[in-house]
């Protein structure tokens, strides 16, 4: 070794130490400042999503308005314009918006938790059958929940129809899991083929459902093609928002084991996560989010994979910022989507499964595109 390679040799390790600490940090820092430009942008959707529609509402004119109402002891009556405002404000938009971010943002975790689970960008509850059996289990409320169901309706109430949901997505998801995984070992191929045939096999069932409903609840059924938050109360919010404000919270714990799982599940479970327990979790709280978003929105597609990829191209893959953004980004792509199918078409409604698969279906083309070219297929 000579007197030149000496010094050399700890000062470029210390170099690269030090670059890869900075680069580090400034994705960090990168990821915080997505996340707070997130929320700025989402709270930006929720108003124009409570103020887009056929009636246009000017929402700050109409909260001064009820302010200076309340301000005067509540004595008067608003005029009746601001009255009728109020009344689509809060039983009409209000709903409708509350449920599109909850449902947005319970789509995008569960996809980024697949796809971290499974450690593939092209695992989504939609392509891999989840939101299928999820579907299934609703359709199967809304035509046997007079009869058959009917016990489970009588005892759930207003929960019955996200349980049924709920039940459905975690049977599919845990099929899914079990045919893909041998030996602890889960083959992505062998995922990917057994969630589409699960799906097709879900559908299969739906549709013989569909054959033999009566016609209110073909009406109902109809809804559950192509996705929609038409028709949205309180009720659902009350039903279904819980259970998915449930999942979203329980969700960012799971952070920790989604990065460890990035290493392999060896790795992970050498450093302390008990792999098949975390699994197990996960898809409990997959099929809590999913089955519930199905139960009061229909099939909505490629929210799940489109939302997370993106995250990933812009703040990396540590999921302590991914999960969060994936929540604030998805929540705002379907209230701005709802917003847009209120009015691309008005007075009616152009379902808003139709639009997100416009979006996601080019994007997951070349996402899959990209993937043979990275993989030299």
């Amino acid at each position: 070794m000579t007197e030149q390679t000496i010094p050399h040799s700890p000062t470029r390790f210390s170099w690269r130490f030090w670059r890869s600490e900075a680069s580090t940090g400034n994705r960090e820092i990168r990821a915080q400042r997505t996340i707070f430009g997130l929320v700025v942008v989402l709270i930006a959707a929720i108003l124009a999503g409570l103020a887009t529609g056929p009636i246009r509402i000017p929402i700050i004119d109409l909260l001064w308005s009820y302010i200076q109402h309340l301000m005067n002891g509540g004595q008067g009556r608003p005029d009746e314009v601001s009255l009728r405002d109020w009344i689509v404000l809060w039983e009409i938009r209000l709903p409708r918006v509350i449920i599109g971010a909850l449902v947005g943002a319970s789509l995008a975790v569960s996809g980024a938790i697949l796809q971290g689970l499974f450690r593939n960008p092209l695992a989504d509850p939609g392509i891999i059958g989840v939101s299928s059996g999820a579907a299934l289990g609703a359709a199967s409320f809304i035509v046997l929940g007079s009869t058959i169901l009917a016990p489970i309706a009588m005892l759930l109430g207003i929960f019955a129809l996200p349980f049924a949901a709920f039940t459905g997505s975690l049977l599919t998801t845990w099929l899914l899991y079990r045919i893909g995984t041998q030996s602890g070992v889960t083959s992505i191929a062998t995922l990917l083929l057994a969630g589409i045939a699960l799906g097709a096999l879900a559908n299969a069932t739906t549709g013989l459902l569909i054959y033999i409903a009566d016609d209110q609840q073909l009406r109902d059924l109809t809804f559950w093609g192509l996705g929609s938050l038409a028709g949205t109360t309180w009720s659902k919010v009350y039903g279904a928002g819980p259970i998915m404000l449930a999942a979203l919270f329980l969700a960012q714990p799971l952070a920790h084991g989604l990065n460890a799982l990035m290493l392999g599940e060896a790795a992970a479970s050498h450093i302390g996560i008990r792999v098949q327990r975390f699994k197990r979790i996960c898809i409990l709280l997959v099929a809590a989010a999913v089955g519930s978003a199905v139960a009061v929105s229909g099939g909505i597609g490629f929210v799940g994979i489109v939302v997370p990829h993106l995250l990933r191209l812009t703040i990396g893959p540590d999921h302590r910022y991914l999960l969060p953004a994936a929540a604030l980004l998805g929540a705002t792509l379907l209230i701005m989507t709802d917003a847009l199918s209120r009015t691309i078409v008005a007075p009616a409604e152009l379902p808003i499964g139709i639009l997100t698969a416009f979006i996601g279906a080019p994007f997951f083309l070349w996402l899959l595109l990209r993937k043979r070219g990275l993989s030299g297929l």
